[in-house]
């Protein structure tokens, strides 16, 4: 039996999830929910597009709803009112409010019987997953997260929900001199400023005022405030022939050290280089998909983290042969 596949929302994330579930034979799409006009949207492989005002009629229908919307204003709202009717996964990534959101979410689906996973993708997601596994082997140490160079699809979009921006990208830069430090072991203290710039291409509608959104992207909480932070105004001729990928990717590294003196120096180092942030992503997503349906059949109902489930119920080969397989 395949797993039926909801699409909330069809973006460059939608669009990835309807590609990646093509990618799996367990599974199919059931539809794409778009507040948009149905008709105006064109899929990638032809899954029937409906409005999301009818989404509650699929509520027999779908094993699975992706949520696809933006973390700054969207799954905030969506995943704890659909997780009243679906089983859910979304992407929200803005670290700083994932445990509020996970209260919001455990609530309504624990009292429907529902599962939902929450945080999935590359970070939060497999680099969580990474960091857990990095401080458990190594207890005595650091751990750094570098992202980058790469397009934060989380921070573009909260760029372009600004008043007056008509387009905008936004790049995370990891500091060298900080990487090349932790990758020699030197356990360096630092801070987010000293981890990471944040560098944004934005074009803006006519009249617009470039000072202020300028000074609305910088002061931004939980996404700008804490970075040294480049705006460039580009036109959206330059903006379509330079900065229409989605690449990204960053490393997660564990410097630690063992023996009875700390004399034997350790580093674990999880790294991703994505030529498609979003694409990437949705497989995560789909992937996690699998193991919502899986829970929820075994009444694990809930909000849950990539951190909870465990590795086995996102394959879809059985347990048996993932073990004759990898282990």
């Amino acid at each position: 039996m395949s797993i039926r596949i909801g699409i909330y929302g069809y973006g460059n994330l939608g669009r990835g999830v309807e590609c990646a579930i093509a990618q799996n034979s367990d599974m199919q799409a059931v539809g794409v929910f778009t507040r948009r006009a149905p008709e105006s949207v064109k899929t990638v492989t032809g899954v029937p597009v409906y409005s999301a005002d009818t989404v509650l009629d699929f509520q027999d229908k779908i094993d699975v709803m992706v949520l696809c919307g933006g973390s700054a204003t969207d799954l905030p709202k969506q995943t704890p009112e659909l997780a009243k009717y679906f089983n859910v996964v979304d992407s929200f990534d803005t670290h700083a409010k994932i445990p509020e959101h996970l209260k919001a979410v455990h609530e309504r689906a624990l009292k429907a019987n529902k599962t939902a996973v929450i945080s999935v993708g590359w970070d939060p997601g497999m680099f969580s997953i990474g960091r857990l596994y990095g401080e458990s082997v190594l207890s005595q140490g650091n751990t750094y997260t570098f992202w980058g160079k790469g397009v934060s699809q989380g921070h573009s979009d909260a760029i372009r929900r600004i008043d007056g921006v008509a387009n905008a990208k936004q790049y995370t830069v990891p500091v060298e001199s900080a990487l090349k430090a932790v990758r020699a072991g030197e356990n360096p203290v630092l801070t987010t400023r000293q981890k990471h710039t944040r560098e944004c291409f934005v074009v803006v509608k006519d009249g617009a005022d470039k000072a202020r959104i300028e000074r609305e992207i910088k002061t931004m909480p939980h996404y700008f405030d804490e970075y040294d932070t480049t705006v460039h105004f580009i036109s959206n001729e330059e903006f379509e022939k330079n900065h229409s990928g989605l690449p990204h990717g960053g490393v997660v590294i564990r410097s630690g050290v063992t023996g009875e003196n700390g004399e034997n120096k350790h580093c674990i180092e999880y790294g991703l280089k994505l030529d498609s942030n979003a694409e990437f992503t949705a497989s995560v997503l789909v992937a996690y998909a699998r193991a919502v349906y899986r829970l929820q059949r075994e009444g694990a109902f809930g909000c849950k983290t990539v951190l909870d489930i465990p590795p086995i119920y996102l394959a879809k080969e059985s347990r048996e042969e993932m073990i004759a397989k990898l282990l």
